[in-house]
């Protein structure tokens, strides 16, 4: 039997290595996975005595469980036991603790909102999927459960695992407590969101708990929204008294629309300034008046800059083109349908500036963006079914905005109506007809089909007559008197276009057509009724014989 290669005895060593150290790998990685898991610290809170068995330390939803119950019950002494007093000395650790824990008691009932299923029952804070049970997340040793701004400056609540070491070095069963840091932050946070002074004057019996509210609250909001209101209306009235103050129509215009929604500001303003500094409702109710504060507070600035830049826009309108837009010019009409354009560009600005502020606010794009990523498509479908029509007409508005295919002012020919573009608005366009009808349309619609514009190139019209005469009627007659009619009428222009032709003829008569030339579209129609009466009553009058009449032939045998 022939001897072994050398370097297969070498590749059989190096491979016999690396198994042992794989055999090895798991206990060393447990051991130290195992230290990794929670703080070490030598004592746990030496200066109370034992927990009682009320006291659930093992996993983070089973320690915020157990504060809150403890809290409820008003067993403060047991529920010390849920946080890190290792910087406290242990004979202040029962008193200072007490005073600690009614503290952040007052900052969860008015700050925290806690979803329970999100809080890991596993106690290395790992999270699962409930329908397979596998885990999702790797162990931890802190929890975050929420950040709290104050003045700038942000303070995390947590809570951490510990595990004290005996002198023989072996650890004792980890426990999950509020962390030290969180501890250190108690007081900074109890003066920015505890209760405030007024609120030590309330009897005890009214700060029992009643549904999801204490007693005195559900008695504070009634009179805190009608202080609210009257503050509201007080601003009103005072910004309204501008338009008197002021000797400048624009001014006195602005003051006089910017009145409503400046109250809502002041009003939203009062009512921070009263929960800031007065009372301190609990968590229910400023989950509920904070975003409506903000909202209303957006909302208020938002219409007084609107209003604001509408009676700017409104007084530069009327002064370049007057009270009078039934027979604007050419120039008129454009800059007219700019400024509908301008507003219209301001209010999507405002509002789409608005909607980012309010969700960067409440950070309702970071808690939501993963289901927003993932819901996108559904949501897309969905709002454009619900929303097509709105979105079409305002994509509609915008297009006329641009393109300007029809301005304020211009003469139209629409479904068979002579009409003047009397307002174009996001989602319809309002016409004037000639018998002062308001005809209504969606901007969309109007788009769709073929209209006739006849202010595009030139404001001037030809108005055609037609009557239907005899065959014996003589034309060169015609032709003189409508001259003489054409060009004695004050609105007729280019009096070189007035003629008379024969356009049609068959054996029951011949039709004759008259032009002349109209300044603008709006005048165009009167000049056409009016000459159309002159000629009727000249051909009664004068020649009744020539008016168009059957025939019949009798033949005799």
């Amino acid at each position: 039997m022939s001897p072994v290669p050398s370097y297969i005895k070498r590749l059989l060593s190096i491979i016999a290595l690396c198994v042992a150290a794989t055999l090895a790998t798991p206990d060393f990685l447990t051991a130290q996975e195992d230290t990794a898991l929670w703080y070490e610290t030598e004592t746990i809170n030496s200066g109370l005595e034992a927990p009682s068995k009320d006291v659930d330390r093992s996993s983070p939803r089973a320690a915020l469980r157990s504060f809150l119950e403890l809290i409820e019950k008003g067993d403060l002494s047991a529920a010390l036991h849920l946080m890190n007093l290792s910087e406290i000395p242990k004979e202040e650790q029962q008193a200072l603790g007490s005073q600690l824990v009614s503290e952040l008691a007052s900052i969860f009932d008015r700050k925290l909102r806690i979803n329970w299923s999100s809080i890991p029952a596993d106690p290395s804070a790992r999270t699962t999927d409930r329908a397979e049970g596998q885990a999702l997340s790797e162990p931890r040793r802190d929890y975050f459960l929420e950040d709290l701004d104050v003045d700038g400056q942000v303070y995390a609540i947590r809570l951490s695992r510990y595990a004290a070491q005996s002198p023989d070095g072996e650890f004792g069963d980890p426990v999950w407590l509020f962390s030290r840091e969180t501890v250190d932050n108690i007081d900074v946070l109890y003066d920015a969101f505890g209760p405030r002074a007024f609120e030590s004057h309330i009897p005890g019996a009214l700060k029992a708990r009643f549904g999801w509210l204490n007693l005195w609250e559900w008695i504070a909001l009634p009179l805190l929204l009608g202080a609210v209101v009257c503050v509201g209306m007080l601003t009103s009235k005072l910004v309204g008294l501008g338009k008197y103050i002021s000797n400048r129509r624009v001014l006195s215009h602005a003051f006089e629309r910017a009145s409503l929604p400046l109250s809502l500001v002041t009003a939203s303003i009062a009512a921070y300034w009263l929960l800031g500094f007065i009372v301190s409702l609990s968590g229910p109710v400023i989950a509920v008046i904070t975003p409506a504060l903000v909202m209303l507070s957006v909302v208020g600035f938002s219409l007084a800059a609107l209003r604001g830049i509408d009676a700017l826009i409104d007084h530069v309108t009327r002064r370049y083109l007057g009270d009078d837009y039934d027979a604007p010019s050419s120039s008129e009409r454009e800059f007219h349908t700019s400024m509908y354009a301008i507003r219209r560009i301001i209010l999507v600005a405002t509002v789409g500036f608005s909607l980012v502020f309010v969700l960067m606010q409440f950070d309702i794009l970071a808690d939501m963006g993963l289901t927003l990523i993932a819901s996108a498509g559904v949501l897309t479908v969905i709002l454009g079914i619900a929303g097509q029509t709105t979105l079409g007409n305002i994509v509609a508005s915008l297009q006329i905005a641009i393109a300007k295919p029809v301005r304020i002012g211009d003469s139209i020919q629409y479904e068979g109506d002579w009409c003047i573009v009397e307002s174009i608005y996001f989602t319809f366009i309002r016409l004037r007809t000639w018998d002062e009808r308001r005809i209504i349309v969606p901007v969309k619609y109007f788009l769709s089909y073929p209209f006739k514009n006849w202010s595009v190139v030139n404001e001037r019209m030809l108005c055609t007559i037609q009557l239907v005469l005899d065959p014996m009627a003589e034309v060169a007659v015609l032709r003189e008197k409508f001259e003489a009619i054409a060009k004695s009428d004050p609105n007729v222009i280019e009096h070189d276009e007035v003629v008379t032709y024969v356009t049609c003829h068959s054996s029951n008569g011949m039709t004759v057509e008259f032009f002349a030339m109209a300044p603008d579209p709006s005048t165009a129609r009167v000049i056409e009724m009016r000459l159309r009466e002159k000629l009727v009553d000249f051909v009664r009058r004068e020649h009744p014989e020539w008016w168009w009449r059957e025939r019949f032939v009798e033949s005799r045998k």
